[in-house]
């Protein structure tokens, strides 16, 4: 059976992030890619100029009508907007037979929020007890859990709490700390760390999303979380070096890497 991934997430018009993003990362996985769409933006590589919320309503019918009729193998979401799309997702998350990557986007590359803050606590509150796995990067991690995160220990103490707070696994992306990049994850009880050699590039919009899309994307491909992750990160690392340097700001990633 071919393997089908969802998004539930908002669109970059530039193609770089987003929904967009992440339907080019699972078809480069073999993935079929289904997405509910939650905000629209007005955005490019220099940054977001313009955000517009899907009504919730609609957002949950869009995820109704495709889960009803071709049933993903796993799902991600993205960024959500409004705290009623993320109580209304987490509640409809229930009824998911299927593993849930929850990429909790808050800000866009420039730093333009995508969310409110009302949505932040909902996604603490609501959406990480319903995660498989979170995946923060630094910011993130700090805002949800209120530790300051700016060290690989930091980030370890991060993910434990973000499980204690319902998420049954986290992988804390340490992409902005100096050094090599090395991601944290905390599944099980237990630890592993995934390292790659930094590059030094201003080319990485929709990293975040472009790497929790490969994650789903090898668990809708039947990998283990451990193995998904290692995937997924090969994959992102050499998206980043490989980017083909599109854009008047922080341009794109390969996606056919």
């Amino acid at each position: 059976m071919t393997p089908v991934a969802l998004t539930i997430a908002g669109s970059d018009p530039s193609g770089g992030a987003g929904i967009q993003a992440d339907l080019k990362t699972f078809h480069q996985f073999g993935v079929y890619g289904e997405a509910a769409i939650t905000l629209l933006t007005v955005q490019n590589t220099l940054g977001v100029a313009r955000v517009e919320c899907v009504p919730a309503a609609l957002v949950i019918e869009q995820v109704r009508a495709v889960v009803a009729d071709i049933p993903p193998r796993a799902a991600k979401t993205g960024a959500l907007g409004s705290a009623e799309i993320v109580e209304a997702l987490a509640e409809l998350a229930e009824e998911f037979d299927f593993p849930l990557v929850v990429d909790p986007v808050m800000a866009g590359s420039d730093g333009a929020p995508l969310v409110s803050a009302d949505a932040r606590r909902a996604i603490s509150t609501r959406l990480l007890p319903r995660a498989f796995l979170v995946m923060p990067n630094l910011d993130e991690a700090s805002a949800l859990t209120g530790i300051e995160v700016k060290s690989v220990e930091a980030m370890r103490e991060a993910a434990a709490r973000l499980c204690t707070m319902g998420a049954r696994a986290a992988l804390v992306k340490g992409g902005h700390l100096k050094g090599a990049a090395t991601d944290v994850l905390y599944a099980d009880g237990a630890w592993r760390e995934f390292t790659a050699p930094r590059v030094e590039t201003r080319h990485t919009h929709g990293t975040g999303c472009t790497y929790s899309a490969a994650v789903t994307a090898a668990l809708a491909c039947g990998n283990p979380l451990e193995d998904a992750v290692a995937r997924a990160k090969e994959y992102i690392t050499n998206a980043i070096r490989t980017a083909p340097g599109l854009g008047r700001g922080r341009g794109p990633l390969n996606h056919h890497a």
